[in-house]
């Protein structure tokens, strides 16, 4: 594993140590034995090699020695120093993104997030089609970067790939539509949806799991969770939402990825309420944090399409006790911040108790008799709002019902609702 520390590079400003932990933590996500990793400073970047003859001299030494079979180097290579490398070190080299995608080909399980991965590895693909990267694997899980036996060698060439990836689109685009009609149904109900983000590793599965009493993959791994989950949730206020656990993100997302995934992340665009979970005891949550938003901010996401972002700050029992009490104290001086653990549970009544505030101030309890003969009516307040209750008599339908501001004022400029209604 090495991890090159070269200039101008945007994750510089991290610590080197945590991202050569980081990688390392990315190959071992899908179980590879890690024999060496090292920083590896790199003051003028190659065209051919990235890195200079000396250090790849000195790593092809070692590469023999210790008999390696795969390099994966923690950075953007292109076709060609990849190709240069492998040749120079007689061993598969992956940068990466070969590695992220690696991943997420073992750990996707919907079809969805199936044909995701592969539109993001045949892209990623196409401009790599050299003879070295025509053998990819098809009994193990991935996409076949690393290799390894039962390898089945593929007649792949551009033309081939481009049809695929316009398939897979289209495959892609029924999900979408498919996605909306759900996404309509939810609307009928109404649950507010809660999405939970935030980087990967940071928490969220073991969260999502304690709220919900699901089983969902939580582990101490990066890319636990590839695929999208949603449960009902109930609040101690009353309410119901829907909570969505969502993919986690990372530094340096493959932008073809960011794209590949759009229609999964769309659930998060359609979210009410953001809960950003970030692990307080991580030594880069502040730069995990950027990361996050940026990803936030390329999806076209702000504060006038939600109701805001709640940060949640998880793993405070990982703390020492001076620590864990300056993060508490500090969370409840903003009123957008919430310590917690999820591990543990404390801290996430006053969490949930948030939740809860954020969406009932931005909704109302409406009482209204509707007259049975306005079908209109009464069909869009249960397509749009939470009946609560009610009761009919001969000549009306007697409704309480809970609506947003921005709904409650379309139903009263659609309908007449003269002294029906008590607000």
């Amino acid at each position: 594993m090495i991890c090159p520390d070269l200039p101008g590079d945007k994750r510089r400003s991290r610590d080197a140590g945590a991202r050569l932990e980081e990688a390392v933590g990315l190959a071992l996500a899908i179980d590879l034995q890690i024999v060496h990793s090292e920083v590896l400073r790199v003051s003028r970047p190659q065209p051919a090699t990235l890195i200079g003859k000396g250090a790849l001299e000195t790593l092809r030494q070692l590469i023999s020695a210790e008999d390696i079979s795969l390099c994966i180097v923690d950075s953007a290579l292109t076709p060609i120093q990849q190709r240069n490398l492998e040749q120079a070190w007689q061993c598969k080299v992956i940068d990466r993104t070969g590695l992220i995608l690696e991943i997420f080909g073992a750990r996707a399980r919907t079809k969805e997030g199936k044909l995701q991965v592969e539109l993001a590895a045949l892209t990623y693909q196409r401009s790599r089609l050299v003879r070295s990267w025509t053998h990819l694997e098809r009994q193990r899980g991935g996409f076949g970067f690393l290799g390894g036996p039962g390898e089945s060698q593929l007649e792949i060439d551009r033309r081939l790939t481009s049809e695929r990836i316009a398939r897979i689109k289209l495959d892609l685009e029924k999900v979408r539509r498919t996605r909306n009609l759900h996404r309509k149904a939810r609307q009928r109900v109404p649950y507010p949806m809660v999405a939970l983000v935030g980087y990967t590793n940071a928490g969220k599965s073991t969260l999502f799991n304690r709220l919900s009493r699901a089983a969902v993959r939580a582990e101490d791994q990066l890319f636990a969770t590839l695929d999208p989950t949603m449960r009902r949730v109930s609040l101690t206020s009353g309410h119901d939402i829907i909570l969505s656990d969502t993919v986690g993100f990372i530094s340096d997302l493959p932008t073809g990825l960011v794209a590949a995934f759009r229609a999964t992340l769309e659930e998060v665009a359609e979210a009410g309420l953001i809960l950003h979970v970030r692990d307080i005891a991580h030594p880069d949550s502040e730069a995990q944090r950027q990361d996050v938003q940026k990803v936030l901010a390329e999806l076209g996401l702000d504060d006038n399409q939600t109701q805001g972002v709640i940060e949640v700050l998880n793993k405070v029992d990982l703390l020492d006790s001076e620590s864990r009490a300056a993060v508490i104290a500090q969370a409840a001086r903003q009123a957008d911040q919430v310590a917690v653990s999820a591990t543990t549970g404390n801290g996430l009544e006053d969490m949930l108790a948030l939740v809860a505030e954020r969406i009932t101030g931005h909704q109302k309890i409406i009482e209204l008799s509707i007259p049975h003969s306005d079908g209109s009516a009464l069909a869009w307040l249960y397509d749009h709002g939470e009946v609560l209750q009610r009761r009919d008599d001969e000549d009306f339908a007697h409704l309480e019902v809970r609506l947003d501001h921005g709904e409650l004022a379309r139903f009263q400029h659609r309908y007449d609702v003269g002294n029906r209604s008590r607000v």
